[in-house]
C-alpha cells in the first residue's frame, strides 16, 4: 500500500525528532543509533493503522514508534496529567512508544479500576528496571494478580498488618519516637539554629520497621549498618525512580543502549539483597533452625521463614518480601512525616491547635499513645489534610489489564499501565472547597465523613493508599504512626523555621510515581514548658 502525503510528513518530522533524542537522551554517545531509529520510524509508518484500538480513549494524536512521547516529555507527574484531563476528558490515554498510558481522573472511573473491576484492572505494569529490583515479579508489591500475590499477601499480612501486630508493637514504636524528642531536648543547636530533622526521624523509622521485622536495631545515624543500609535504599530508589531509562523502555530497539544502566541497577541489587539476607535473614534463620522454642517467632521475618519451611514461598520470595518493606513501608512513610511538619511549622495556629488538643484531652502527665489518637479529632485532621495535600504516590503504584477491558464506555486495550491520579481526585476544586490551602477543619466540617481506608465505605475523593485488592496493607501501620510522632513533637516542641527564613519551602520532587518535599526542612525546635 503506498505511504500517503501524511505519512510522509509524519516521517519527516519525526526524523528531525530523531536528532533530537540523540542529542538530549543519548548525549550523540551512540551515532549507529540513527540508522536504526531510522528503520524503526518507516516500519511505524506502515503499521500506523493497526496501532490503536477500536473506541480507545481519547488523547492527543501520537507519530509513528515514539507515540506522544516527544510531545508529552518524561515527567508524566500529577499536576501535568491533570492539566491534560481538562482537555482530554477524565479519562485518556497516552501512546509511549510501544506503551499505552490510560489516565483515570474522576471518582466514578477510579471506583471501576479499582473496586468494580479490581481483577480485570489487579496486575502490574512490567518495567525494565522494576523488573530488576523485584526478580520480574517475585515480590509482593509489583507482581501480576493471581495466585502467587495471594500467597504473597496472606504470609505478609499476618506478621505485619493486622491490629494484634500494632497492639504487639506500639510501646516499642512509642520509644523510639520518645528517643527523638529526647535526642532533640538535648540538642542546643536543634533549639536555636535548627537542623534537618529528617535523618533522625529516619532512623527512627527504620528502628521501628527493623525491630518488627528481624529484631534488630541501630545504635545511631553513625551506625554502620545503618549507614549501609540507608545508602543502598537511597541508590535503589535513585535508580528506579529516575526518568534516564524511558527511552529504552518505550522503545525495545533502544534497549541495547541501556546495557550500562540496567548492569549498574542489577550490580546494586545484588549487593543489596546480599546486605540484607547475610545481616539479618540468615542470622534469624539459624534462630529458627536451632531446637527448642526458645526465641522462636519473635519477629516477622520468623513468620515468612516458617512460610518457605512449609513451601508456602520460596527463598527468593523471602528476601523480595524483605526488599518491599525497605521501600515501601519505610520511605513512603518518612516522606508524609516530613511534609506534615513542613505544614505545622508554616501554619503555626494549626500547630497550636494540634498542642492545645493534646493539653485539654490527654493532659501533662499522660504520654501520647496509640491507644489515645482516637481521642484527638484535629490532630488525626492534620495527617489526614496531610496525604491530601501531598499524596505520597500521587498516581498510586500502577494498574495493569491482563486483557482488554471497558473503562468509561472506552476500549482500553491488553496490557495497558492504568494509573488513578488521585492527587487530582483530592485537589480538584471542583471536588474540593479551596483544595489548594492547608486546611485541617475540613476534616471536621463539610468533609467529616471523609477517611483514609482502604476498604467498607470509601470516599473514592481521597485514596491516599489506594483501595481494594492492590491497596497499600501498610495504612494499619503508617495512621497511627504519622499520628504518634507529629503529637509527640508538637506537645514537646514549638516547631519554627530557622533564623532568617520566613517560610519552610515546600516544593515538590517526584520520580516514576513518588512525591516527596524537595528540600528537606532545616526547624527550630524550641522547648515548651509544661
Amino acid at each position: 500500500m503506498a505511504v500517503s502525503a501524511a505519512r510522509v510528513a509524519v516521517a519527516t518530522a519525526v526524523s528531525l525528532a530523531v536528532h533530537w533524542l540523540l542529542r538530549s537522551f543519548l548525549q550523540a554517545q551512540h551515532p549507529e543509533l540513527g540508522l536504526l531509529l531510522l528503520a524503526a520510524v518507516f516500519l511505524g509508518i506502515a503499521a500506523t493503522g493497526n496501532a490503536g484500538a477500536a473506541n480507545a480513549p481519547p488523547g492527543p494524536a501520537a507519530v509513528p514508534v515514539f507515540g506522544n512521547w516527544l510531545q508529552v516529555g518524561n515527567d508524566l507527574n500529577h499536576r501535568f496529567l491533570a492539566r491534560l484531563s481538562a482537555r482530554y476528558g477524565p479519562v485518556f490515554r497516552l501512546r509511549l512508544g510501544v506503551r499505552n498510558l490510560v489516565v483515570v481522573s474522576d471518582p466514578r472511573l477510579a471506583t471501576e479500576v479499582l473496586h468494580t473491576q479490581g481483577v480485570e484492572f489487579g496486575s502490574r505494569p512490567r518495567n525494565v528496571v522494576f523488573d530488576i529490583f523485584t526478580a520480574n515479579g517475585a515480590d509482593m508489591v509489583f507482581t501480576e494478580y493471581g495466585d502467587h500475590w495471594r500467597r504473597m499477601r496472606r504470609v505478609m499480612t499476618l506478621p505485619f498488618f493486622t491490629a494484634r501486630v500494632v497492639q504487639q508493637y506500639r510501646d516499642m514504636w512509642e520509644a523510639e519516637m520518645d528517643a527523638v524528642v529526647s535526642d532533640i531536648s538535648g540538642d542546643g543547636a536543634a533549639q536555636q539554629a535548627g537542623f534537618v530533622v529528617r535523618r533522625r526521624l529516619q532512623l527512627m523509622l527504620y528502628n521501628i520497621m527493623y525491630r518488627m521485622m528481624f529484631d534488630a536495631r541501630f545504635d545511631s545515624v553513625d551506625d554502620p549498618m545503618f549507614v549501609e543500609a540507608t545508602r543502598f535504599n537511597s541508590e535503589r530508589s535513585r535508580l528506579a525512580q529516575s526518568f534516564d531509562y524511558n527511552y529504552g523502555d518505550f522503545i525495545p530497539i533502544l534497549r541495547p543502549f541501556l546495557r550500562g544502566y540496567l548492569n549498574k541497577c542489577k550490580d546494586l541489587q545484588t549487593r543489596r539483597l546480599a546486605f540484607f539476607n547475610n545481616n539479618y535473614v540468615e542470622k534469624r534463620r539459624k534462630v529458627m533452625d536451632t531446637p527448642g522454642d526458645k526465641n522462636k517467632l519473635r519477629c516477622a521475618i520468623d513468620h515468612i521463614l516458617q512460610a518457605e519451611k512449609s513451601g508456602e514461598i520460596t527463598s527468593e520470595n523471602v528476601i523480595y518480601i524483605v526488599e518491599n518493606i525497605n521501600v515501601a513501608a519505610i520511605e513512603t512513610t518518612l516522606w508524609s512525616i516530613e511534609w506534615a511538619l513542613a505544614e505545622v511549622v508554616n501554619h503555626p495556629a494549626v500547630q497550636r491547635k494540634v498542642r492545645d488538643e493534646i493539653k485539654a484531652v490527654v493532659g501533662d502527665d499522660e504520654p501520647i499513645t496509640e491507644s489515645t489518637i482516637h481521642r484527638l479529632p484535629y490532630l488525626q485532621a492534620v495527617i489526614k489534610e496531610t496525604l491530601r495535600l501531598h499524596s505520597p504516590i500521587p498516581l498510586l503504584v500502577p494498574h495493569m489489564n491482563l486483557e482488554e477491558a471497558k473503562l468509561g464506555g472506552y476500549t482500553i486495550p491488553k496490557g495497558s499501565k492504568v494509573v488513578v491520579n488521585a492527587w487530582w481526585l483530592a485537589n480538584n476544586p471542583e471536588l474540593w472547597e479551596k483544595p489548594e490551602e492547608f486546611r485541617p477543619e475540613r476534616f471536621l466540617g463539610e468533609e467529616k465523613s471523609v477517611d483514609a481506608t482502604v476498604g467498607g465505605k470509601v470516599d473514592f475523593r481521597f485514596l491516599p493508599f489506594g483501595v481494594g485488592r492492590r491497596s497499600c496493607p501498610g495504612i494499619i501501620l503508617a495512621l497511627p504512626i504519622l499520628a504518634l510522632i507529629v503529637g509527640k513533637l508538637v506537645r514537646s516542641f514549638e516547631m519554627v523555621p530557622p533564623p532568617g527564613v520566613e517560610k519552610l519551602d515546600v516544593s515538590e520532587k517526584g520520580g516514576q510515581f513518588s512525591l516527596h518535599i524537595a528540600k528537606h526542612s532545616v526547624i527550630a525546635f524550641h522547648p515548651v514548658s509544661a
